[in-house]
């Protein structure tokens, strides 16, 4: 559900380059693993990155959900994967959880993107804090 002021960043699956290299790398039995993991992730594995939250679908048949508003995420870790043009993202929360966001597509702009989310939303906090604190 998506709220009047929420602005979509981005909405939809992973990056369709990490499918095609794990099929090709299937037509090997050492790839083979690799392959299925990537194939279950482009058919239930959703992201919607907003300027208010980031949201994940997946798990079987897509029935997993996860939203993590910015004012909630401590820290962002980022591999780029794919020669650069997708990656993996791991979201650190303030009690410590992790979200995995795994093949990422136009990686370098949403890690951007994330990161002036996060430090806009802890600006905001800081600033509500110091003015209740004065109030």
């Amino acid at each position: 559900m998506i709220s009047i002021n929420e602005e979509i960043f981005y909405e939809g699956g992973p990056a369709k380059g990490d499918l095609i290299l794990n099929l090709l790398a299937g037509l090997t039995l050492i790839g083979l693993p690799f392959s299925v993991g990537a194939l279950v992730r482009a058919l239930w594995l959703r992201f919607k990155i907003t300027n208010k939250r980031v949201s994940v679908t997946g798990g079987w048949l897509g029935r997993d959900k996860t939203q993590v508003v910015y004012s909630q995420i401590k820290e962002l870790r980022a591999v780029p994967r794919g020669f650069g043009s997708w990656g993996d993202m791991v979201l650190v929360l303030e009690d410590g959880s992790r979200l995995e966001i795994r093949s990422v597509p136009n990686f370098r702009n949403t890690e951007k993107y994330i990161l002036q989310q996060i430090s806009t939303k802890k600006g905001q906090n800081t600033l509500q804090n110091v003015k209740g604190f004065a109030a």
